[in-house]
């Protein structure tokens, strides 16, 4: 991939990010592959972006939502993200914070190692980009929730992102790995998981969802075999509602 030109001001931010942010310690680190991979978290709010970018064992690219690349697009996206669940008698002041918060996360992004997601004839350019990323060694990283509860972990995958590996395919012949890891801020830890490989020979919708299963079934287990601390989760919602990762019929117990 082409080297993009880097802002001076973004490599003191990042510094100092990573200063005041503190250290994210990566823990299975026998799972990570020898060749260049997908690796699919859980988005923890802005935690899963922030510990890709300054700590990822790997050198790789992270899938960014497309509003956060341009100005005009960015404050509307944050506050509709951030704070739209806001009690109403609040909004008024996110709405205030998203014309502070919107110009520097688009600046972030901008600076940062980003591949831009799209939903409109764009997307074809964020395919081209990650498969030009792949070929050149480096791997992808990708936050794939949206907004509908999957279980206490993770919230539902969405599953196009899988076809990423389909074009990978057809462009190289090989057969790309996901690789599966979950990001626990209370704990300052990444947990890789064990990682599965794309099928080139079975019909796509069903490997699709095979391997969109195989990735949120593996990180809720990374999440549930650690010791028990709060989930923070995909919506922001108030901190009293964050769940455990112990289920709660094996707290009960």
């Amino acid at each position: 991939m082409k080297e993009k030109k880097i802002s001076p001001v973004y490599r003191v931010v990042k510094w100092f990010l990573r200063l005041f942010y503190g250290k994210v310690e990566s823990i299975g680190m026998e799972n990570i592959p020898q060749e260049p991979a997908i690796y699919v978290s859980n988005h923890a709010q802005l935690n899963g972006p922030i510990s890709s970018e300054l700590f990822f064992p790997v050198e790789r690219y992270t899938w960014c939502v497309g509003d956060l690349l341009h100005k005009k697009d960015s404050r509307p996206y944050v506050f509709q993200d951030f704070w739209s669940q806001k009690p109403k008698r609040s909004q008024w002041f996110y709405k205030l914070m998203s014309y502070v918060v919107a110009p520097i996360l688009c600046f972030v992004n901008t600076n940062a190692d980003t591949i831009g997601v799209y939903h409109d004839a764009r997307l074809l350019s964020t395919f081209k980009e990650s498969i030009r990323c792949l070929q050149d060694g480096k791997s992808v990283v990708i936050f794939p929730e949206q907004d509908k509860p999957h279980n206490h972990i993770v919230y539902d995958f969405q599953p196009y992102f899988i076809d990423l590996a389909k074009l990978y395919y057809k462009r190289t012949g090989k057969e790309v790995l996901f690789v599966p890891f979950y990001v626990a801020p209370r704990l300052r830890q990444m947990h890789f998981g064990t990682p599965v490989r794309f099928s080139a020979t079975e019909d796509m919708d069903t490997e699709r969802e095979r391997i969109r299963q195989y990735l949120m079934d593996n990180i809720t287990q990374l999440a549930e075999n650690l010791p028990e601390h709060t989930v923070v989760p995909y919506r922001n919602i108030p901190r009293k509602l964050y769940p455990k990762n112990t289920a709660k019929e094996v707290r009960s117990q």
